[in-house]
């Protein structure tokens, strides 16, 4: 292959690709259109069935009416012949002859009509159940692409050390080592008030003798001797 040929090739390729990417683009919108002209196919051919049918009725009354007149005139040829007049059951027969062959006729376009009818009817039950079917995959492709639309939002404003979610945990993180700080400061005023009331204390009552301030080495002797003695 020449060069000539690969280049062409490539750029064909290329411009399959981008023809590919714009329709997948619009792929929502065309299923849309495409469900919508679907739609309308089908209401104009249940239109043209319904004007079908009704022409089938028009010819269901016409066979049933020669078929009556039929039935009539062979009376009346019957009656002729009883009362001897061949002459005019001849007429009579020869306008039989007229609505049997018209009968004929009638008979076969509503043969006719009946197998449209029914191909028609089968061809719209068929189609109404293939748009039905485009109905739920094009709901469903709908509702994946907003999941997946919103997965990829969510993905753009959580992930990452710059996003949305990162700054708030970092937030919080700071807001709860205040909040420890604050803590800590407050138990460690309420341990030196604690611990000054107790110096105070000390204090007042050395200050009235209940309490000795100091313990001597005598006062220690004394106070094992007893110890000694209780045992």
């Amino acid at each position: 292959m020449s060069i000539f040929k690969k280049l062409f090739t490539a750029v064909r390729g290329g411009a399959t690709e981008v023809g590919e990417a714009i329709v997948d683009s619009q792929a929502l919108r065309i299923l849309d259109q495409e469900l919508r002209d679907s739609k309308k196919a089908l209401n104009d051919a249940k239109t043209g069935l319904t004007s079908i049918m009704a022409e089938k009725m028009g010819v269901e009354r016409r066979v049933k009416d020669l078929t009556s007149k039929i039935t009539e005139h062979e009376g009346y040829a019957i009656k002729a012949m009883d009362s001897g007049d061949e002459s005019l059951a001849l007429d009579v027969a020869n306008k039989i002859a007229e609505f049997e062959h018209e009968l004929t006729i009638q008979q076969g376009i509503q043969d006719g009509y009946e197998s449209k009818v029914t191909g028609l009817k089968k061809m719209i039950r068929q189609s109404e159940r293939n748009i039905q079917a485009m109905d739920r995959e094009i709901s469903v492709v709908k509702t994946t692409a907003k999941v997946q639309k919103a997965n990829e939002m969510a993905s753009a404003k959580f992930s990452g050390s710059n996003s949305a979610l990162s700054s708030a945990t970092d937030s919080l993180q700071r807001i709860k080592e205040r909040q420890q700080k604050r803590e800590d400061q407050a138990a460690a005023a309420m341990e030196l008030e604690s611990s000054e009331n107790d110096d105070d204390l000390s204090a007042r009552l050395k200050n009235a003798g209940i309490v000795n301030s100091e313990s001597s080495g005598s006062s220690i002797l004394d106070r094992l001797k007893k110890q000694k003695e209780n045992k």
